[in-house]
């Protein structure tokens, strides 16, 4: 018999009904990678599933890899997975996110910062891969941002205007790029809604998640999410509890002033920690929650009564759930990236709960 619990929780102002259920939808395992750290994730219409590996000094091969049956295949070949130091550009540096977009294209973003170091420049890109004959059909450089303090994260593509939104923690900003003309710009740079709280100190099982020189784990603005209408960019950063949202309407026009452009901002209010979103065809915003070890889904409904957020999943193998995709089967994908159990933050203790692993879940009716 399935059975319903409710709590109230203040958005904009406003209380809203935090929806869970017991028992929750079952979470399905897909896919083990033994000590390779899954980070971006995306999901083809055909149900195609690509998943990134971050460059560890130690466990890495490949930086994007299909999963099929189980195993991983470099993608889109082993040539762009060759570590080459000397040629930055045309390999996989240290891959991030990845996005599938209305067209079924695949979009790999490359921060270059191996292992958590500065990136490195030139190696700095956004892939455009052709899903039906597996090629890269361009590359973007973003040559016109200030490269050596970029710190590219998340990446969303919006077809209709034939332009790409990008999350850069590295300077509190959000990235707009021209896929046409290849030039890009920086907006709500050092905005209330693109900075973290300078006190938050990210909290899992009564720990604080610091490094080894006891610097707590901080992220600026970080997973965004597109609507499917192209109406909306929702986005925030990991560690403060609120969700932010922009019409797509102002971001996308380059005549809009900086301060118009910020008071644009719409505070949705409080819906706790979260690291990656995605937003599904019915615009519901989907919310990885590493304290509780859950996915959150936020619906966007115009009027504020109608909001809520509701819990999809909760449960104890969601170790930092990191990056969504979401297939045509009816599944929501997410990957437990257990950052907060890597030897960085456990004083040179592996506490990671091998195998890594890829899990889905059923999306809500």
């Amino acid at each position: 018999m399935k059975t319903s619990f409710f709590c109230l929780v203040f958005l904009a102002g406003h209380l809203y009904t935090l929806a869970q259920s017991s028992p929750s939808p079952k979470l399905e395992v897909v896919a083990e990678f033994g000590k390779h750290q899954p980070i971006g994730l995306g999901v083809s219409k055909e149900n195609r599933i690509f998943v990134t590996f971050p460059k560890n000094p130690t466990d890495y091969d490949y930086g994007l890899a299909e999963i099929v049956n189980g195993k991983r295949i470099p993608y889109p070949d082993a040539e762009w997975n060759q570590w080459d130091s000397l040629n930055p550009q045309n390999r996989f540096i240290n891959v991030q996110a990845l996005f599938v977009d209305q067209a079924n294209t695949l979009w790999v973003l490359d921060p270059a910062s191996p292992a958590g170091q500065k990136a490195i420049p030139e190696g700095i890109k956004l892939l455009k891969i052709n899903l039906s004959t597996n090629k890269v059909e361009r590359v973007y450089r973003f040559e016109d941002l200030p490269r050596d303090r970029t710190g590219l994260n998340d990446v969303q593509v919006d077809t209709r205007r034939q332009l790409a939104y990008l999350s850069d923690p590295g300077r509190a900003a959000i990235v707009v790029l021209d896929l046409t003309s290849g030039k890009s710009r920086t907006v709500l740079e050092n905005d209330r809604s693109t900075k973290a709280s300078p006190s938050f100190v990210l909290t899992i099982d009564g720990k604080g998640v610091r490094d080894t020189r006891g610097n707590p784990f901080r992220s600026n603005v970080n997973g965004i999410a597109l609507t499917h209408d192209f109406k909306y960019l929702y986005f925030r950063s990991i560690t403060q509890t609120k969700l932010f949202r922009i019409a797509v309407n102002y971001l996308a026009d380059p005549a809009v002033p900086a301060t118009q452009l910020a008071s644009r901002v719409e505070t949705l209010g409080e819906t706790g920690v979260s690291h990656g979103m995605i937003a599904d065809k019915a615009d519901n915003i989907y919310l990885t929650d590493s304290p509780d070890k859950a996915i959150r889904y936020f619906i966007s409904g115009e009027s504020i009564p109608s909001r809520q957020v509701k819990t999809l999943v909760q449960d104890d193998r969601l170790l930092w759930p990191d990056s969504f995709g979401i297939g045509t089967d009816g599944y929501l994908y997410v990957t437990a990236a257990q950052i907060h159990r890597t030897k960085r933050y456990n004083n040179g203790q592996d506490k990671v709960d091998y195998p890594f692993r890829l899990y889905r879940v059923k999306l809500p009716n």
